[in-house]
């Protein structure tokens, strides 16, 4: 899903520009943009949406509608725009519709299926933006999100936080035959309830999550009557999954993090939010079992965490109290998880240009 595009289909009309009551050639010099465009469509660029212009202009080529009287002021639009450092992936999408009945026509969706078939479309963070119900409707036939602007909607400027700001959050629902697990998360909240049957595994995902700054509701219904293992293992599996749906492109984010004493156990954690698993661990822990998790699983939840969050992952530990070394281990990723999930701009921190 990181990879995919994030596209915002943009009306122009009313949305854009100030819509005129005749649009002709000796409009040109009365062509206006709506308050706050060109700052929230730098916002929006900055945080890696492209832009998309779906516009319906019927008649346009026939008598009743000159093409010129479509293309001059259509050619000013873009090119203000484009001298205050904004573009768009396709300048317009063929606007020419003989009839209000067009399958091409919003809402119909024929003027974006390319978009729609090419699987690179975000369909979670891409958006119908427009000032009328049809762009509504498009929206909804597109099955993407769609904003209303203008009079009857928001400001450009509520359009941008909405979106620049829009809430980290994923639901993963995973089952197999020895696990249902649900996890919902919130990368921006508080709080936790958390039910695994093993009550130190829950918590040390308390912990985790607490020290995190991440807000985790999560249940799992294990076979807890053969043993542990896979509830362990299953929970880092979903609960990786949905962090890495959470925080989509990565955009904005610190990616790194770094220690964390508990009494005589000293936990160094490093994490990178790279994109990719790499894992590395050491401890030498006295006891087989802290409560009803073996120690052995220790290892192993982090390893499926950075396999399913696809993040570099790397932990020593050492101290005498084995409960205390492990709480270490899951509070001091947290501790390195807040800084790294944290928001702190909107590029990518990667030379790459993607994670």
């Amino acid at each position: 899903m990181s990879n995919k595009r994030r596209i915002l289909f943009l009306d122009r009309d009313g949305t854009l520009i100030i819509e005129p009551e005749d649009f002709q050639i000796d409009s040109l010099a009365k062509l206006e943009l709506l308050d706050g465009v060109i700052p929230a469509l730098l916002r929006l660029r900055d945080a890696g949406y492209e832009f998309v212009l779906v516009s319906n202009q019927d008649g346009l080529g026939t008598d009743s509608y000159p093409q010129q009287d479509f293309e001059i002021p259509h050619a000013k639009m873009l090119s203000l725009l484009r001298s205050q450092g904004i573009e768009f992936a396709a300048e317009h999408i063929d606007p020419h519709f003989e009839s209000d009945g067009s399958p091409d026509r919003k809402p119909g969706i024929g003027m974006v299926l390319p978009y729609l078939k090419s699987g690179k479309l975000n369909l979670e963070d891409s958006w119908v933006i427009g000032d009328r119900e049809t762009d509504l409707q498009l929206a909804r036939n597109m099955g993407i999100g769609g904003l209303r602007c203008g009079p009857e909607g928001m400001s450009w400027d509520a359009i941008a936080h909405e979106l620049v700001r829009r809430p980290r959050r994923a639901s993963v629902t995973r089952k197999t035959n020895e696990t249902a697990i649900d996890v919902a998360l919130d990368l921006d909240g508080t709080g936790t309830e958390i039910s695994t049957g093993i009550g130190f595994f829950d918590h040390m995902l308390d912990q985790l999550a607490s020290h995190g700054g991440f807000r985790l509701q999560l249940r799992c219904d294990g076979d807890l009557e053969i043993d542990e293992h896979h509830t362990v293992e299953d929970c880092a599996l979903a609960l990786g999954q949905a962090m890495d749906q959470a925080l989509g492109d990565r955009r904005g984010i610190g990616r790194y993090g770094f220690v964390l004493p508990m009494d005589e156990s000293l936990a160094t954690v490093a994490v990178d939010l790279s994109g990719r698993p790499a894992f590395e661990f050491s401890a030498d822990f006295q006891r087989p079992q802290v409560g009803e998790l073996s120690t052995e699983m220790v290892r192993h939840f982090f390893a499926s965490l950075s396999q399913s969050l696809r993040c570099a992952l790397h932990l020593q530990v050492t101290g005498e109290n084995t409960h205390h070394m492990i709480e270490a281990l899951f509070k001091g990723t947290g501790r390195a998880l807040r800084p790294a999930l944290a928001r702190t701009g909107n590029e990518l921190p990667s030379t790459k240009g993607t994670l």
